[in-house]
């Protein structure tokens, strides 16, 4: 076998196995039972690795992906691809492990409560054509925390853990600690 096929092999296993490592990981810190999953083509979720973490399971997760080169398949994801990522930490191609493990922690403390907690958005409610016109109706702005707490499927328990946890949280020293660690992570990227 060749070693630059079999390392490009061992690489992507490594990539997928990750990618299930941290999607437990967000399903154990999901208020709430993952009903479905929706990914782009990439091989790190495209995989048998991920196909059986959803479907062996007493009530299996739905598992679909986006038709290639549809780019607005996965719409509700890529809405937020500009508040969430790029307007952060830009369009640069951040994928050294070192960089890899800041992003991480950032990722599960403080960006997650901030935008969470703080950032509202709206939800498209209606959409109908009047003519050439498409007139879109949205709902008022709500935080995702907000979403959680007058939704139905969410029991109190797990309301009430959230509403705890919110009173702990302050706005702006999640922002000033995040700002601080994307400095981190740019300066280990860009000096050698």
């Amino acid at each position: 076998m060749d070693p630059e096929c079999d390392s490009v092999r061992k690489t992507r296993i490594v990539r997928e196995t990750d990618v299930l490592k941290q999607i437990r990981h967000i399903e154990q810190s999901l208020p709430f039972p993952l009903l479905g999953f929706d990914c782009d083509n990439g091989t790190e979720f495209l995989n048998y690795h991920l196909l059986r973490h959803f479907q062996n399971r007493k009530r299996p997760v739905s598992f679909t992906r986006s038709r290639p080169y549809r780019k607005d398949d996965n719409a509700h994801v890529e809405q937020k691809n500009w508040t969430h990522v790029r307007q952060w930490i830009g369009y640069d191609r951040l994928d050294s492990p070192a960089v890899t493990k800041l992003l991480n922690q950032l990722y599960t403390n403080e960006w997650r409560f901030y935008h969470n907690f703080f950032c509202p958005s709206v939800k498209l409610q209606n959409k109908k054509r009047v003519g050439s016109k498409t007139i879109k109706q949205y709902d008022s702005p709500k935080t995702p925390y907000q979403r959680v707490l007058t939704s139905p499927d969410v029991p109190d328990e797990t309301k009430n853990i959230l509403q705890k946890q919110f009173k702990t949280l302050n706005p702006f020293l999640l922002r000033k600690e995040m700002e601080k660690k994307l400095k981190k992570i740019f300066k280990s990227c860009y000096d050698p």
